[in-house]
């Protein structure tokens, strides 16, 4: 699913009092266009010219029917202070979103059966659910980010919707613990694997928002993914706005304090 952009008017004031002015400000990125990593193509935006190894990485997943270009614009939405390359990667699939229209997808969802439960107001069972296509995209995904030789400790891996999914499967099995996880309107699937897998991140931040009115992927189910992860040991909080299936400017806010906060290896607020 696509985010809507909700850019708030505040913004600009944000920005500048996040980052200063525009003519010494360091958080201004430059986009890099489309590179691939192993099977992967990704859109690059960077805020720094030094390749150093102390360059961090936020690798920011889109939802399904979308594209790598939907969420290009928050790296400017979020201007970190550290030294950053963004990373959108395209889903590999081409999946239909209507009459002539195809977007991209990291694995394919039952449309109609969604779309039944949205029309009767019914949850649907997703913890319990186990995408086939999920464990063929999950070695894809390891060998785009060893692509990019940035060690894991300096990862914030995150998405949108179905990218949220991803991006929270990747963090619970990565081979070493990632800096930190964002999820953006996610939802809890492979509930026993992720609690299992959750168990290994012990001590990790991570940064999660939804909607209250959200009808494509439920609170309730948020919540539920809150629960598992603050059970196993993982330090955060599910950030509630009062919106749909989306990210609100507000989101985007707190998401920049926390890649900071987690860069700079302090204290991240809950």
């Amino acid at each position: 699913m696509k985010y809507r952009d909700n850019k708030a008017e505040s913004e600009w004031k944000f920005y500048l009092l996040h980052c200063g002015s525009v003519d010494s400000d360091p958080c201004l990125f430059i986009y890099k266009g489309m590179r691939k990593l192993g099977s992967i193509s990704c859109l690059e935006a960077t805020n720094t010219n030094d390749s150093a190894h102390d360059t961090k990485l936020v690798i920011l997943f889109h939802g399904y029917g979308a594209d790598a270009y939907d969420l290009q614009t928050l790296s400017d939405a979020m201007p970190v202070k550290a030294p950053t390359t963004f990373l959108f990667p395209q889903g590999p699939l081409e999946v239909p979103i209507g009459p002539g229209w195809t977007g991209r997808a990291w694995w394919k969802i039952d449309v109609e059966g969604l779309q039944r439960a949205i029309a009767s107001g019914q949850e649907r069972d997703m913890p319990n659910e186990y995408p086939e296509g999920l464990r063929t995209i999950r070695p894809q995904i390891f060998k785009m980010i060893e692509q990019t030789k940035t060690p894991w400790s300096q990862i914030v891996i995150g998405g949108f919707s179905q990218g949220a999914m991803l991006a929270t499967d990747i963090f619970l099995n990565a081979p070493e613990a990632p800096a930190g996880l964002m999820i953006l309107s996610g939802a809890l699937i492979c509930q026993e694997d992720w609690r299992k897998a959750a168990a290994k991140r012990q001590g990790s931040r991570f940064f999660q928002s939804h909607g209250t009115q959200d009808n494509v992927l439920s609170h309730k189910n948020a919540q539920r993914l809150e629960t598992l992860l603050t059970q196993a040991g993982l330090k955060g909080r599910l950030q509630t706005f009062g919106g749909g299936h989306e990210i609100p400017m507000s989101v985007l806010q707190k998401a920049t304090v926390y890649l900071d906060e987690v860069f700079a290896g302090g204290a991240v607020r809950t």
